[in-house]
């Protein structure tokens, strides 16, 4: 019988490399330093999410806003943060 999806086993091997797949230490620091960029544009999505059954009130723009300022004031926070790879390069 042929199956319409093919068994993956053949290729498990090819697709995936046999190194560790776990976050380097660098990888998880690096997210660490984004989590509050990551947080802002989670609430962000929230705000945006209850406002789609709904037409927005003044409250909810002052959300709306609010939440998009914090996501702008993150990514400047950022920005202007120097990278590690840099500062030791230097």
């Amino acid at each position: 019988m042929n199956h319409i999806i093919p068994d993956p086993a053949p290729w498990a091997g090819s697709v995936l490399p046999d190194a560790d797949l776990e976050p380097t230490a660098a990888e998880l620091d690096a997210i660490e330093c984004e989590m509050p960029l990551i947080m802002a544009e989670v609430d962000l999505l929230d705000v945006q999410i209850a406002l789609l059954d709904r037409p927005p009130t003044g409250v909810d723009v002052q959300r709306l806003r609010r939440a998009y300022r914090r996501v702008l004031a993150m990514r400047r926070s950022l920005a202007n943060c120097p990278i590690a790879d840099e500062a030791e390069a230097a």
